[in-house]
């Protein structure tokens, strides 16, 4: 990763294997939840459009926003009530790989600004490059929090570890235990009101990202091991 001076943004390089359509960074913090306005084709792609809180005027054309820790670029925006209306082009592996195929108008999604120089790192970057789409087994609710309990996708599962992060529709959360391809975490009242966390439920499917750092070490014990 690297500093783009001509930004102040924070941009990765080198980074292959998921799916996002931008090189910036975020950090799994969401700060802000839109709403699906439109999510319709346009040849071999889909214009989708998101009603957001950010003002529309702090939006440039070309940006990168995290939508469900999916990376796209801003192809329109445009005011919309007190915030804007943010337009993508999303391709066609975009949409087979990420839940954002199954998005319809209406739908509710945890968004993010690409990190920029200065910015505080409240979770763990977070590329925007989605690796698969996780499945959630179970909610538990109690003292206002929620524990849930999730499959990932096999190849996905080597990287998750007790202790480590994992991005799931954008948000960085700590495992806290896992089973095999499954897995858990904990979410705290602020987190379940401030995303679309307290309204999920057990048969969703969300995003995941798996950790970049954990990544790298599979890739050295790999190479390790094939000497």
């Amino acid at each position: 990763m690297t500093w783009d001076e001509a930004t102040g943004k924070v941009r990765e390089v080198g980074r292959k294997g998921g799916v996002g359509e931008g090189l910036w960074m975020f950090t799994g913090i969401v700060s802000d939840v839109g709403e699906v306005i439109e999510m319709t084709p346009n040849g071999e792609r889909n214009r989708l459009t998101i009603a957001s809180a950010y003002p529309a005027k702090s939006i440039d054309i070309g940006a990168s926003i995290a939508n469900a820790g999916a990376c796209l670029t801003v192809v329109g925006v445009e005011p919309h009530g007190a915030g804007s209306a943010i337009a993508y082009d999303v391709g066609a592996e975009t949409l087979a790989v990420t839940t954002l195929g199954q998005w319809r108008p209406g739908a509710r999604v945890n968004l993010e600004r690409a990190l920029r120089v200065g910015d505080e790192l409240g979770g763990h970057m977070v590329a925007g490059h989605v690796d698969g789409i996780a499945e959630i087994l179970e909610r538990r609710d109690f003292d206002g929090m929620a524990h849930f309990t999730f499959r990932a996708p096999k190849p996905l599962a080597k990287f998750i570890a007790v202790k480590g992060s994992v991005a799931l529709d954008g948000t960085s959360l700590t495992v806290n235990a896992v089973d095999g391809d499954a897995f858990e975490v904990m979410l705290i009242p602020h987190t379940l009101k401030a995303t679309t966390w307290g309204e999920r439920k057990a048969g969703d499917k969300v995003n995941i990202e798996v950790d970049q750092m954990a990544r790298y070490a599979a890739r050295l014990m790999d190479a390790g091991s094939a000497r």
